[in-house]
């Protein structure tokens, strides 16, 4: 499990590490500079490394760095940030080539130059702690490493992004990689931010192991989800691996039935029903032959579909017209208590009041809602760019208030639940910005839920095998949601733990935007 933590949780779990569990903080310093150390040598192995030191604990990491890289033979130079002492006993001492930012004041080509002499630099400016734009002390530093020319390599953030929301209120790093200590903080996975970032590794320093619920929010990775995958029995058989029945599409416009549809079944579903009006049948029966076809006008039939499968899920292209709506109270008014996925129409017509709210719906069973921005806008009444703002506590407060588990789409996407839980998806990219996508998500969490996953297990699996099936394809901004539909099977027969050409132990997470 690797967190996701604010910089407030993250500096409380060191509290705890440190004083009630008696983890020396020296170790943990060590550890940290150590490990950032050996993926600085593994990523740029020659040439002189220059670190941007300053007065807390991510320049004590930044001089243990030095330190271990200079007892490797590296030429290494420090510049001291702020009013940090120098021959530190951080530098058990050895000689580290030592400047103070005061010695450039007014002479910025001479730092310039220097920095410019380096292979690498790294940034251990500010740490987690921050908020609202860096002093102009911190600012000065971060403009001459952001203009110098070498790669930057960022400890645990990057100086200047707030490492709760993702923020850059005034000036900050911009890193090629960024090593994070312990958990990947909260800020540095939401944009603007994320832009900062770069290449994103996780290292294990020494804490403690994390308990669930220390932070908020968790990463999910390949290895989390592997132990979450649906697994068969050898002796299973249709109705026992998963029966969905999915109600989309309106009179004379299948497409979205038949994007969920394929989508669900490539993930999965041993038994696939689609709802919908008369009118789509010869479409949909001649291009998902392998799914049984249910009038959706038919109230009897709807209802018996019903309850003849383990899980629902509603919305894709149904449509706002009072057709649409009739369809959706019928489901929504059903007794019966499966497991329910609403999306895009289904949301709109009860943000409109033409079904059902949300709070009474969850009364009776678990539901998941996948809105974008703009849909969370209609059903919180919150301004758009004001959610795009606040994501994690947007989606924390409306799965709170609507009682259920809320998959709310972005870069990333997250799923916030009614405990308060923050799951942050690590597959998604810009290349799933194509209309048709959201059909495909609504499918394969529909088909998840249908397999036996909790809800907030199948949005965010859901998420992840989808995002790594648009990876796997290979085709950019060309990608369609047909494509993510056939890359399906691939990405949910992927092994491990996750790739990274790192050859060390102790990389939790590595994530390479560029890869």
């Amino acid at each position: 499990m690797v967190g996701a933590p604010t910089g407030a949780e993250s500096a409380a779990f060191d509290r705890y590490a440190i004083q009630e569990l008696g983890v020396p903080e020296a170790t943990l310093m060590e550890n940290a500079g150590r490990s950032a150390a050996l993926v600085l040598e593994h990523l740029f192995p020659r040439g002189q490394v220059t670190a941007l030191v300053g007065t807390g604990n991510n320049g004590g990491d930044a001089l243990v760095l030095l330190r271990n890289l200079a007892a490797w033979g590296r030429p290494v130079t420090a510049v001291l940030v702020g009013d940090r002492p120098e021959g530190e006993d951080l530098l058990h001492g050895w000689g580290v080539r030592t400047f103070r930012d005061t010695d450039f004041q007014g002479r910025e080509e001479l730092l310039d130059a220097e920095l410019s002499r380096a292979e690498v630099l790294v940034d251990g400016i500010l740490g987690t702690g921050i908020s609202g734009p860096p002093r102009e002390r911190q600012a000065w530093a971060i403009r001459a490493l952001n203009r110098a020319g070498p790669p930057v390599l960022a400890l645990d953030i990057p100086s200047g992004v707030d490492a709760v929301t993702g923020a850059v209120p005034g000036e900050a790093v911009q890193a090629e990689v960024t090593v994070a200590f312990g958990g990947a903080k909260l800020g540095s996975l939401l944009h603007p931010g994320r832009a900062r970032v770069g290449r994103l590794v996780v290292v294990e320093i020494g804490f403690p192991p994390v308990e669930e619920g220390t932070f908020r929010g968790l990463l999910v990775t390949p290895g989390w989800v592997r132990l979450r995958l649906p697994r068969r029995e050898p002796d299973t058989h249709k109705n026992a691996v998963g029966a969905l029945l999915l109600v989309a599409g309106r009179s004379g416009m299948a497409g979205a039935a038949i994007l969920a549809g394929r989508a669900a079944l490539r993930g999965g579903v041993g038994f696939l029903r689609i709802a919908s009006p008369p009118e789509n049948r010869v479409v949909l029966q001649g291009s998902v032959p392998e799914a049984v076809y249910i009038d959706a006008s038919d109230p009897e039939a709807l209802a018996e579909a019903v309850e003849a499968s383990r899980a629902v899920a509603v919305g894709p292209g149904l449509g706002t017209e009072p057709e649409g709506e009739g369809i959706l109270r019928r489901v929504l008014e059903t007794e019966d208590r499966r497991p329910l996925l609403m999306d895009a129409d289904a949301l709109n017509l009860v943000a409109a009041g033409r079904a059902p709210p949300l709070e009474e719906v969850s009364k009776i069973r678990d539901v998941v809602v996948t809105p974008h921005p703009g849909e969370m806008a209609r059903l919180t009444g919150l301004p758009t760019a004001s959610i795009v703002r606040n994501r994690p506590e947007v989606a924390r407060e409306a799965a709170l208030r609507f009682g259920c588990t809320v998959l709310l789409k972005g870069m990333p996407s997250l799923v916030a639940t009614p405990e308060g839980r923050l799951l942050v998806d690590t597959a998604g990219s810009s290349d799933l910005a194509a209309a048709g996508m959201g059909d495909v998500l609504s499918g394969v969490v529909g088909g998840f839920l249908a397999q036996g996953n909790r809800p907030a297990e199948a949005a965010a699996l859901g998420l992840f095998v989808s995002g790594r099936a648009a990876l796997r394809t290979g085709l950019g901004v060309s990608l369609t949601p047909e494509d993510v539909v056939e890359a399906l099977p691939g990405a949910l027969a992927e092994k491990g733990e996750g790739e990274t050409d790192l050859p060390f132990p102790f990389v939790l997470f590595d994530q390479d935007p560029a890869r």
